[in-house]
């Protein structure tokens, strides 16, 4: 007997955002938007051939063809918001599969959240460092100063936009999934396969954590000589919040899988396995992606040790996002 996809709750016809009077889904979906705008014009003006925002001697001059297959692949990941913005304020975003937004959320959340947070904390740790360096973008002459904070800060407000608007949409059609406390999960609320992979996945997560908790602390194995060089307070803060995500992606999905932390609410640990699994894998692949792309400067080579790091979190992240959708389609049936 199959398990049924999540199933789709009675909609309130006056309590969907986005229908009906519902102004702050409007302002949301608006605001999202808007912050899509600069990135994409930016992004457009470079694939007409345009040198916006690109210093004299920019590395990003040297590789026309590689960059603009990476623009045009981003500009296509920031439509996405867009268009994610509108499944989730219409009435026609209730009636599609579960998995068309459940997916690209899952994405979105492990691509927008290390920036909402790790953006902030960097700009905090330029300050306190007394270099301003969240502010002045990178030392080598990749691109203006001006481009980092504007396309960060849109990020920033497309990840809080965005994420208002996911929960809002989560609460309404699958809010019943996460009723109640860990102590009311049936007993066997995951299989004997999940719970494996589960356990595997977080054991070859902690390496991989260790990793960046060293280059949190001032180790130096596995970083290119450039990055050596231009460490910050900003580079440590961000290294530590890797940790922080790997713990999080490890705890929510454990939780839930083994039963664990029986009088929690089962949003709680829904929501650390949700944000920190996306963190992980998406960011981890992300993150990967690049590394494995011919580097415009020796001296930017990636190392064995850093694309190890990389491809690990972007399979133990996926990995336990598995086993969350298992468990919710679990839940569903």
């Amino acid at each position: 007997m199959t398990t049924p996809p999540l199933a789709l709750p009675r909609p309130d016809p006056g309590a969907h955002p986005g229908t009906g009077p519902d102004a702050a889904a409007r302002v949301l979906r608006a605001v999202a938007v808007v912050a899509c705008v600069p990135y994409l014009a930016l992004k457009t003006a470079w694939l007409a051939g345009g040198r916006v925002g690109l210093p004299e001697g920019s590395v990003l001059l040297e590789h026309p063809r590689l960059v603009a297959v990476a623009n045009a692949g981003t500009l296509l990941m920031d439509l996405a918001v867009i268009a994610l913005a509108l499944l989730l304020t219409q009435r026609w975003g209730l009636r599609v599969r579960a998995w068309l937004p459940a997916f690209p959320l899952w994405v979105a959340t492990g691509l927008l959240l290390p920036i909402v947070v790790g953006f902030p904390v960097d700009a905090l740790a330029g300050l306190l460092e007394g270099g301003g360096h969240a502010a002045a973008g990178p030392a080598e002459p990749l691109l203006d100063a001006w481009v980092f904070p504007l396309v960060y800060g849109g990020f920033t407000v497309q990840g809080l936009a965005l994420g208002a608007l996911s929960v809002r949409y989560a609460r309404h059609r699958w809010g019943r999934l996460w009723r109640g406390t860990v102590r009311d999960l049936p007993a066997r609320v995951s299989g004997p396969g999940t719970r494996a992979a589960a356990a595997v996945a977080s054991l070859a997560l902690v390496p991989v954590a260790a990793v960046h908790l060293g280059w949190a602390a001032g180790m130096t194995e596995g970083l290119s000589p450039s990055r050596i060089a231009t460490r910050t307070a900003g580079f440590h803060a961000l290294e530590a919040l890797h940790v922080l995500y790997a713990a999080a992606a490890v705890a929510g999905v454990g939780l839930l899988v083994f039963r664990r932390g029986r009088g929690l609410p089962l949003r709680f640990p829904l929501a650390l396995g949700w944000a920190g699994s996306g963190a992980v894998g998406c960011w981890g692949g992300w993150r990967f992606l690049t590394a494995v792309a011919p580097a415009a400067d020796p001296a930017e080579e990636p190392t064995a040790l850093l694309t190890l790091t990389y491809a690990g979190e972007m399979i133990t992240g996926m990995v336990l996002a598995g086993c969350l959708a298992v468990f919710l389609r679990g839940r569903a049936g």
